[in-house]
């Protein structure tokens, strides 16, 4: 079992900015992060493969939101600038724990999930 524990949720103004952590208890294949709005489905963010350093963006955040983190310590931060209205939800860590034949973008792909931590956006 891998433990993940989000922080740096919070308020913030349009055009703000946040930046997440994410601890995983143990190293991981890959760490993302997933978010949900109220009465929407979750929905992919962003995803780091820790052995490759590959990347890979939602295009609805691509150029404003940043993926990265410490392979060594087991964390991930999601780096989010210009925030939106739109991008108001609760985020969620999730990690894999190997290679999976999911998209990344699929939150089947995904062994763990962190508990979210919630982003408010205000116009």
């Amino acid at each position: 079992q891998v433990q993940l524990a989000e922080s740096g949720g919070g308020s913030v103004q349009a055009g703000g900015s946040l930046r997440l952590s994410c601890a995983a208890s143990r190293g991981t294949f890959s760490m993302g992060w997933f978010r949900q709005a109220p009465g929407k489905e979750r929905e992919f963010v962003a995803v780091i493969f820790w052995s490759a350093g590959r990347t890979i963006y939602a295009d609805s955040v691509k150029g404003r939101f940043t993926i990265a983190g410490d392979a060594a310590k087991n964390i991930v931060y999601l780096q989010m600038n210009s925030l939106k209205p739109e991008d108001m939800a609760v985020y969620y860590c999730a990690a894999a724990a190997g290679f999976s034949f999911y998209a990344p973008s699929l939150a089947s792909a995904y062994d763990y999930w962190g508990q979210g931590t919630q982003v408010t956006v205000s116009s």
